[in-house]
């Protein structure tokens, strides 16, 4: 029988197992939601997913890049005791070498890994580590040159901020260093976009809602009011678009006149990844805990 999405999203609810599993589950049981649950715990799958309700925004980001492609990926543990792992680290590695060979998240969750899925390969690592572990994001950039750089570095090609930048131009030692340099001001600067023209709709609506409320408690004309709200615009594309933004390693110049002034080259797009980003931590405090403990 055909599994569906919503069958596929149930029973990851009701087990905490993986996607590419839970799919094999119904397919093994005839999409008979009890017998796949009993499915996954035969398999040793659903006592690893019990640990998959604690949060896992600690981790890794690493850096992998291949001819015309780099990639950042987002791995994620509880603690960061785990991520300095030798053994983690050596598993984090080899999945971004993985994901050059893949589009999106999707595809690196399936990919082979060892005689398994990615995903599968992971599930199984938190049953023995007896930590909650997830891939949970990846980013692909594509251009002649990929530079990659990564803040706070753990071991090398791996930390808890990786960047990746598509550079264009047939000097490849030249795109590679000016790459280089736009990654460490990416990693300190933290852009939206490349450009103004890349930016998000909906958040360039907002923040002129937000300035146009600002500029009417001032109480000028309305014909005063829009010049403001242009020049408070512009201010704000060249706070949040790489392109315009001082270049921190010489604010004299733009981003995009620095790597003009580098040679023929241009910057075709970029990602940022952070371990943790837009994960909410469950905080409790230690009294608090205490109490649970002693039942009170």
């Amino acid at each position: 029988m055909a599994i569906t999405a919503k069958q596929v999203k149930e029973l990851r609810d009701t087990s905490g197992a993986g996607m590419m599993d839970a799919k094999k589950a119904l397919t093994e049981t005839d999409g008979d939601m009890e017998a796949a649950v009993d499915w996954l715990r035969a398999k040793g799958l659903a006592s690893a997913a019990k640990k998959s309700g604690r949060t896992a925004a600690e981790g890794l980001v690493a850096v992998a890049a291949a001819e015309g492609v780099g990639v950042a990926v987002e791995v994620n543990s509880e603690t960061d005791f785990v991520a300095r792992n030798a053994d983690f680290q050596g598993m984090v590695a080899e999945i971004a070498q993985i994901a050059t060979g893949v589009d999106a998240i999707e595809g690196l969750l399936a990919a082979d890994m060892n005689g398994k899925s990615v995903e599968a390969f992971v599930t199984a690592k938190v049953a023995t580590i007896g930590e909650n572990m997830s891939v949970r994001r990846m980013a692909r950039v594509e251009a002649d040159t990929v530079a990659t750089y990564v803040h706070s570095s753990v071991v090398l090609g791996m930390g808890k901020i990786g960047v990746l930048v598509g550079v264009n131009g047939a000097d490849k030692a030249g795109a590679e260093a000016i790459g280089k340099q736009v990654a460490m001001h990416i990693a300190a600067t933290s852009p939206a976009s490349l450009s103004e023209a890349d930016l998000d709709a909906a958040l360039i609506e907002r923040e002129k809602a937000v300035l146009t409320e600002q500029a009417r408690e001032s109480g000028k004309p309305d014909n005063v009011i829009e010049k403001m709200i242009v020049g408070r615009m512009n201010k704000f594309f060249k706070e949040v678009c790489l392109l315009q933004q001082s270049f921190v390693i010489n604010p004299d110049l733009t981003v995009e006149k620095a790597v003009k002034e580098a040679g023929d080259f241009t910057i075709t797009g970029f990602a940022r990844v952070q371990v943790g980003e837009g994960i909410e931590k469950e905080e409790e405090d230690f009294a608090a805990e205490v109490a649970k403990t002693m039942g009170g």
